[in-house]
C-alpha cells in the first residue's frame, strides 16, 4: 500500500478488502433518520503534480449540524463533538476525521478512524458527511434506513449524486457517488487533473442517483471508498463478489482486463486529495499526537512545499 506523499507515485493504492480502514472511534445511539494542503494539480496524470488549491464548497442539504461550507483540498481535523440532543443523530459523535484518514477500502464502511468492521449502522461521523446507501439493495447493511434513501434532503450536502467519468482510451467507465455538494466539487477537481484522459462523455455537473436508472452504480462495482464512506469510486463491468460478505478478510475479485489504470490512479488520487473536508480550528498547522508519524510526515510535507 501507497501512502500519499510518502513513496514517489505519491497516492494511495486502490484499497484491498482486509483491514477495513482505519485511524478516532466515533459511535453512539441515533435520534433520527483553509489553509493549504498536498496534492491536486496533476497536468493530466496522477502523481505528475505539485499542489491543489484550496476553494470553499458550499454545502446543501440539513444545516442543523451548524456547517455550511467544506473546503476542498482543506486538511480538516479538529476536535470531535457530541452531536447535542434535538438533531439528527443526537448522541453521536462528529467531526476530527483529517485528509490522511480519507482513503479507506473496497469494504463498506471503511474510512471510519478507528472502525474495522463492515457497514455503518450506528456510527458517529467522523467526516460529518453521512455515509452513502444504495438504494434497493436486498443487503440491509448497504441499504441502512437510519439513513433514510438517497434522495433525503437532510443529507449533509444534500441528496446523494453521481457523476461518471469515461476514458479516452479504453472506454473505461468510472462513477463517483456522493452528496450533491461533493460530487460537484470533485467534478471540478478531476476535469482540472485528469482531462487528457478523459472523454467528452464524462460528467461536467452532478446527475441524481437513482439506482433503479439503467446504467448506474451498483455495490458490487465499489472499487475504494472515502471520507468515512461518504464517497464511493465504482467501475462498470466489475463484479465484486466479496461485496456482500460482512468478512473483512475475505479477498476482493480482480479487476477485469483492460482498465484504464492511469485514468483510475488520477481519480483515486484527485479525490483523496480534493475531497471537500470540513476544517478543524488550527488543524492546519498542527499534527496533534493522536494522528500519528504519517499525518506528521504529511503536514511537513506541504509546509515545506507551500509555506
Amino acid at each position: 500500500m501507497r501512502i500519499p506523499f510518502i513513496t514517489s507515485s505519491r497516492y494511495q493504492e486502490i484499497g484491498r478488502r482486509k483491514g477495513g480502514g482505519g485511524g478516532g472511534k466515533s459511535g453512539g445511539s441515533s435520534s433520527g433518520g483553509s489553509g493549504k494542503s498536498g496534492g491536486g494539480k496533476s497536468g493530466g496524470s496522477s502523481g505528475s503534480g505539485s499542489g491543489g488549491k484550496t476553494s470553499t464548497v458550499p454545502l446543501k442539504g440539513s444545516s442543523s449540524s451548524g456547517k455550511s461550507t467544506a473546503t476542498s483540498y482543506g486538511y480538516g481535523g479538529g476536535k470531535a463533538e457530541t452531536i447535542p440532543v434535538g438533531q439528527l443523530f443526537s448522541g453521536r459523535t462528529a467531526g476530527g476525521g483529517s485528509r490522511p484518514q480519507v482513503y479507506g477500502t473496497r469494504t463498506y464502511g471503511s474510512g471510519y478512524p478507528g472502525y474495522s468492521g463492515y457497514g455503518v449502522a450506528g456510527r458517529g461521523f467522523p467526516f460529518w458527511f453521512w455515509p452513502v446507501v444504495w438504494d434497493g439493495s436486498a443487503n440491509q447493511a448497504l441499504h441502512n434506513t437510519e439513513y433514510g434513501d438517497s434522495f433525503n434532503t437532510s443529507r449533509l450536502g444534500g441528496p446523494m449524486a453521481q457523476a461518471n467519468f469515461v476514458s479516452n482510451n479504453t472506454g473505461s467507465t468510472f462513477h463517483v457517488l456522493s452528496d450533491n455538494s461533493t460530487v460537484g466539487s470533485l467534478i471540478g477537481s478531476i476535469n482540472t487533473n485528469c482531462s487528457s484522459h478523459l472523454a467528452s462523455s464524462s460528467s461536467t455537473s452532478p446527475s441524481p442517483y437513482n439506482s433503479s436508472a439503467a446504467g448506474g452504480p451498483q455495490p458490487e462495482q465499489a472499487i475504494q471508498y472515502y471520507r468515512s464512506s461518504s464517497i464511493v469510486l465504482t467501475l462498470d463491468g466489475y463484479n465484486n463478489s466479496a461485496t456482500f460478505n460482512s468478512n473483512p478478510n475475505t479477498a476482493d475479485s480482480p479487476l477485469p482486463s483492460g482498465v484504464d489504470m492511469t485514468l483510475l490512479d488520477c481519480l483515486n488520487y484527485t479525490i483523496g486529495q480534493a475531497a471537500p473536508l470540513i476544517d478543524g480550528a488550527s488543524s492546519h498547522f498542527i499534527s496533534p499526537p493522536c494522528l500519528g508519524f504519517v499525518s506528521f510526515v504529511w503536514v511537513l510535507w506541504f509546509l515545506v512545499h507551500y509555506a
